[in-house]
C-alpha cells in the first residue's frame, strides 16, 4: 500500500504554499514566453515584462476610447481616498468609465480613471515594473499585432469581475478580449494561453452576440449603459495601442528594453 504523507510533510507543503514558493514553481508559466491568467491574483502570480490588462466592460474600452481621442488616462485603484489629490497633482480631472463619453475627450486632456478590476490590475502590474498595455475587443487585434513584433515575454490578464464576497468572477467578455489578443501571439504560448486563444478561433464570428448576452452585458443594459455595451462590441474598430507611460496610458510605442 502507498504510504500516507506524514503530518510534518503536509505542514511543510502548506507553509510553502502560503509563502508563495509553490506558486512560483508551478503557476508562473515562466517556461513559456506568452502567458494567460485571471485578475489581480494573476498579475502577481504570472508576471512578465509586458502585461496586457483586459477589462472589456468597461475600463480598457474606456482607455482605448480616450487614448484614441488623444487624451492621457491615469489608472487609479478603486475607491482610493487619495484619488482627488493625485488628480490635482498631475493636472487631471476625474474621468468617467463610459467609453462613449471618453471618446469625445480632447487631445492632451488628462483624466484619472478608477475601476475595481482593470485600473487596479494595471496599477499592480506597473508597481511590479511591467510595461502595461490596455486591450479590449475594439483594439485587441491592433494590440496583438503590436505585441507580435516584440521580442519579449507577455502576460495577458483577463481582469474578470468580483462576486459580492470579493472573490474573482471570471467574465466571458474579458476571456474573449484576451483570446483575441492571444490569437496573434502564436509562438511560445503556455498551455493556458493556448487554450484561451482557441476560444477566439471557436467563437470569433459570434463574439459580439455572446458579449451582449453574457452576465456583464445584461448588467450594463439593466444599468442603462446599453450604448457603452454596443461601443465595446465593435470588434476591431480601433487601431489604438494604449501603453502606460510615466503613469498614464498614451498611444503605444516599443517598450523600453
Amino acid at each position: 500500500p502507498t504510504a500516507s504523507p506524514s503530518n510534518d510533510a503536509i505542514t511543510t507543503v502548506v507553509d510553502r504554499s502560503r509563502s508563495g514558493d509553490l506558486m512560483n514553481e508551478w503557476s508562473s508559466q515562466s517556461s513559456s514566453r506568452v502567458r494567460f491568467d485571471w485578475g489581480r491574483e494573476g498579475v502577481e502570480a504570472v508576471p512578465a515584462e509586458v502585461v496586457v490588462v483586459v477589462d472589456v466592460l468597461r475600463f480598457t474600452t474606456a482607455v482605448d476610447a480616450a487614448v484614441g481621442a488623444g487624451a492621457l488616462v491615469y489608472p487609479y485603484r478603486w475607491k482610493d481616498p487619495s484619488v482627488d489629490a493625485f488628480a490635482e497633482s498631475v493636472g487631471a480631472s476625474i474621468g468617467s468609465l463610459s467609453p462613449r463619453q471618453l471618446a469625445a475627450s480632447s487631445p492632451g486632456q488628462r483624466l484619472v480613471v478608477s475601476s475595481l478590476n482593470g485600473a487596479t490590475c494595471a496599477a499592480i502590474a506597473a508597481e511590479r515594473g511591467a510595461t502595461v498595455v490596455a486591450a479590449c475587443l475594439r483594439n485587441a487585434h491592433a494590440v496583438g499585432r503590436w505585441l507580435a513584433a516584440l521580442d519579449t515575454d507577455v502576460s495577458v490578464i483577463a481582469c474578470g469581475e468580483r462576486w459580492p464576497d470579493g472573490s474573482l468572477r471570471p467574465a466571458l467578455e474579458d476571456l474573449l478580449g484576451a483570446a483575441a489578443v492571444l490569437s496573434h501571439l502564436t509562438d511560445g504560448r503556455s498551455p493556458e494561453a493556448e487554450a484561451a486563444a482557441a476560444q477566439w478561433v471557436a467563437v470569433a464570428p459570434i463574439a459580439a452576440r455572446l458579449v451582449r448576452g453574457c452576465a456583464s452585458g445584461r448588467e450594463l443594459v439593466e444599468r442603462s449603459w446599453a450604448d457603452d455595451l454596443e461601443f465595446a462590441c465593435q470588434i476591431g474598430a480601433s487601431d489604438t495601442v494604449p501603453v502606460l507611460t510615466d503613469g498614464a496610458f498614451t498611444a503605444g510605442r516599443t517598450p523600453r528594453r
